[in-house]
C-alpha cells in the first residue's frame, strides 16, 4: 500500500479545508494510499514536517495557501527527497495553484491528485532559501505579508490591491541594480518581480505563452518609479493590457540567474511571506526541482 503524508495549515484561508478533511483523508483511502497528516502551528512548521518525514512517504500533499505550499517544498528539497507533491489550494490567491489549472475546490483538487501525473517544475532560491513562485520588492509586495487574514478572506485579490494602493504614496523609490545573463538593469524602481507563475498577488497577469514553468528560467519584471501622473497611468495601461514591452518605464525579460544589488533594508516577498532584505541578493532557478501531480489534461 502507497503512503501519503497531508500537511495542513489548519488557518489558511477561511478555514474551509478543515471542513472536509474527512473527506480528503477518504479520496486517498480509496485510492489504496495509507494516510497520515500533520497540522501547522506556526510559520515555518511545513518546512520542518516535510524535512523530517519526506523520506517515509510515496506521496506528500500540502493544504493551505501559497505559503504553506512554499513550506513544503523547501522541507522535501532540504531532505533532497525524490517524492511527488500535491496541493489543495486553500489559501487567499493561491497565485500559484492559479498557474498551474489546479481546482479551488477542495475535494475535486484531493481527486485529481490520486488520479493526476507528476509534472517537473522549476523552483527558486533567493540567498538559499526557496520559493516557488515569486520573489517580489516595492508596491503592493508589503500588502501580501501585512494585510489582514480577515481582509485577504473577505475581499481576495481586492484585498492586495487596496493595500498596495496605500503604500504608493509614502513609498520613496528604490535604488536596485539587476545583474543577469544578457545584461545589467539599474534605477529607482516602484516594483519588481522574479517569478515562474502566470499570476503575481491578483496584480499581474502573464499569459501561458509567457511563461514555461520548466524551462530553467524565471520571468522578471521591473517597474521604474513614475515621475508624474501621465507616467503612472502608462504603467497602468501597460499592467492592465500585458503590453510590457511597449512602456519605456517597464522591463520585462527571462533570466535564470540574477545577481541583485539593493538597500539592505529593502523587504522582499517570498511566495506572499516575508523576506529580509540584503545588499547583495543571489536568485537561482532550480530546473525541474520538483515533481508536481497535475491532472491529466495538462
Amino acid at each position: 500500500m502507497k503512503k501519503v503524508l497531508i500537511v495542513l495549515n489548519p488557518c489558511a484561508g477561511t478555514r474551509q479545508a478543515n471542513r472536509y478533511l474527512a473527506e480528503i483523508i477518504d479520496i486517498f483511502c480509496k485510492a489504496d494510499y495509507q494516510v497520515s497528516v500533520a497540522t501547522t502551528g506556526k510559520s515555518g512548521d511545513g518546512t520542518v514536517i516535510a524535512r523530517e518525514r519526506a523520506h517515509e512517504f510515496d506521496l506528500i500533499v500540502g493544504i493551505g495557501g501559497d505559503g504553506t505550499f512554499n513550506e513544503v517544498v523547501a522541507g522535501v528539497l532540504e531532505a533532497e527527497a525524490d517524492v511527488p507533491l500535491g496541493y489543495i489550494p486553500a489559501g487567499s490567491t493561491n497565485d500559484f495553484a492559479n498557474s498551474m489549472g489546479l481546482s479551488t475546490k477542495i475535494l475535486q483538487a484531493a481527486e485529481d491528485i490520486v488520479s493526476g501525473e507528476p509534472k517537473t517544475l522549476d523552483i527558486g532560491t533567493f540567498n538559499g532559501r526557496f520559493f516557488s513562485y515569486v520573489a517580489s520588492f516595492g508596491a503592493f509586495t508589503r500588502a501580501s505579508y501585512e494585510a489582514p487574514q480577515s481582509i485577504k478572506n473577505a475581499l481576495g485579490h481586492l484585498a492586495y490591491i487596496l493595500e498596495g494602493i496605500k503604500d504608493i504614496p509614502s513609498l520613496a523609490p528604490l535604488e536596485v541594480r539587476v545583474n543577469m545573463e544578457n545584461g545589467v538593469y539599474g534605477g529607482k524602481y516602484l516594483f519588481g518581480a522574479v517569478c515562474n507563475s502566470t499570476s503575481v498577488g491578483g496584480l499581474l497577469t502573464l499569459s501561458e505563452e509567457q511563461v514555461d514553468m520548466n524551462d530553467g528560467k524565471f520571468e522578471v519584471l521591473l517597474i521604474k518609479s513614475p515621475g508624474n501622473i501621465i507616467e503612472l497611468n502608462q504603467i497602468i495601461f501597460a499592467l492592465s493590457t500585458g503590453n510590457y514591452n511597449n512602456c519605456k518605464l517597464i522591463s520585462f525579460f527571462s533570466s535564470g540567474d540574477l545577481e541583485i544589488e539593493a538597500p539592505e533594508d529593502m523587504p522582499w516577498s517570498l511566495d506572499g511571506e516575508y523576506q529580509e532584505g540584503n545588499e547583495k541578493i543571489h536568485i537561482k532557478n532550480i530546473k525541474s526541482a520538483i515533481k508536481l501531480i497535475t491532472k491529466n489534461n495538462r
